[in-house]
């Protein structure tokens, strides 16, 4: 990359890029400040060799002169081990936040903990199988179900590294950690990378505040997470406006308390004249009617998260609940499974502490 310091406040400025197999970092001063540069003779007498070759110097600043830096190169970490050397370089944590967001994302962090830690009691969630209303209402007074959708919709819009870091605070309770990554890190992250603008507008703003629930819907009976195979089947009606559909999803999180679904089925679709079976994605409300669950399975902790059957009798679903294009379900469902398990690293890292 191509940088120049601005002699008044040494601040670097983007140029453009200089294309190398080592990276150059030019650094353009004023000839009387090398000295508080503290560059030895040698590196002074480098750049001055440089700075008299490079035709990239007359174009910033004839008078300026140019050192070009070449990238440490760090030997394998696999070969390392094998020869019994550990570089501990790869265990720092990346500073991927500047300052100011690094310190907005503690203040943030510091209530959720202080809340989880007085006021969250584990075994009495796992005992009754339910998180109680008063903690279900103050994770969505502190945002929690809306993490990661943008502000523009009524969410906190945080990164991927800033919602990591809150998913340790939230998995110290694991029934709580369940319920809020089903809901955001998969139940709604469809609407959110392929949804249109008519959808994110209709549905985020509810989910952001946790007065709507959400849930995915893939695994089925005779299918895990294979979208390609599932037999859930979606309809088009006569007057072609909307889709009728059937079927039955299994091990759904938050399937007994979500109002929104993102469900996932078969649908007839047309191809160099032969009809063929896609999978499309379709945002499901259970006000549709026809929509009903199970009881929850009696699971080996994490009691507190809901999971269970979903079944869909002839629910009809507008057309325009159609995420993305008819078909294209099976790339929409892996892009949410890849985007939505990163979580649950961060999660293992918050459980590893209690």
């Amino acid at each position: 990359m191509l940088y120049s310091v601005n002699r008044a406040t040494r601040r670097l400025f983007l140029f453009g890029n200089v294309r190398s197999t080592y990276r150059k970092v030019f650094l353009v001063f004023d000839k009387q400040t090398t000295t508080a540069l503290k560059f030895d003779d040698f590196q002074l007498k480098s750049m001055r060799n440089y700075a008299t070759k490079s035709q990239e110097v007359s174009a910033i600043d004839r008078e300026s002169e140019v050192t070009t830096i070449k990238k440490s190169r760090r030997e394998p970490f696999a070969k390392n081990l094998f020869l019994g050397r550990f570089d501990k370089d790869v265990l720092s944590y990346p500073e991927v936040l500047d300052r100011e967001r690094l310190q907005t994302l503690q203040e943030m962090v510091d209530p959720i903990e202080k809340f989880f830690k007085e006021n969250v009691d584990s075994k009495e969630i796992d005992q009754n199988e339910k998180i109680s209303d008063s903690v279900m209402k103050t994770l969505k007074e502190l945002g929690l179900f809306g993490q990661q959708i943008p502000v523009e919709y009524g969410g906190l819009g945080l990164s991927a590294t800033e919602y990591a870091r809150i998913g340790e605070v939230t998995a110290l309770d694991g029934g709580i950690a369940v319920t809020l990554a089903a809901h955001q890190a998969i139940g709604l992250k469809g609407i959110l990378i392929a949804g249109n603008e008519h959808q994110k507008q209709k549905y985020l703003p509810k989910l952001a505040t946790g007065e709507h629930i959400a849930a995915f819907c893939l695994t089925e009976p005779s299918s895990g997470s294979d979208a390609a195979s599932i037999q859930t089947r979606a309809t088009l009606s006569k007057d072609g406006k909307t889709f009728l559909l059937n079927g039955s999803k299994i091990w759904i999180s938050n399937g007994g308390i979500a109002d929104i679904f993102t469900v996932f089925a078969k649908t007839k679709i047309e191809e160099k004249n032969e009809v063929k079976d896609k999978v499309t994605a379709f945002i499901v409300e259970r006000k549709f009617g026809g929509v009903t669950n199970g009881q929850p399975e009696d699971k080996l902790g994490i009691r507190g998260s809901n999971t269970c059957e979903v079944h869909f009798d002839n629910t009809p679903v507008p057309i325009e609940n159609i995420i993305g294009e008819i078909g294209s379900g099976f790339k929409i469902a892996m892009n949410i499974l890849n985007s939505g398990r990163f979580s649950m690293g961060s999660s293992e890292i918050g459980r590893a502490h209690v």
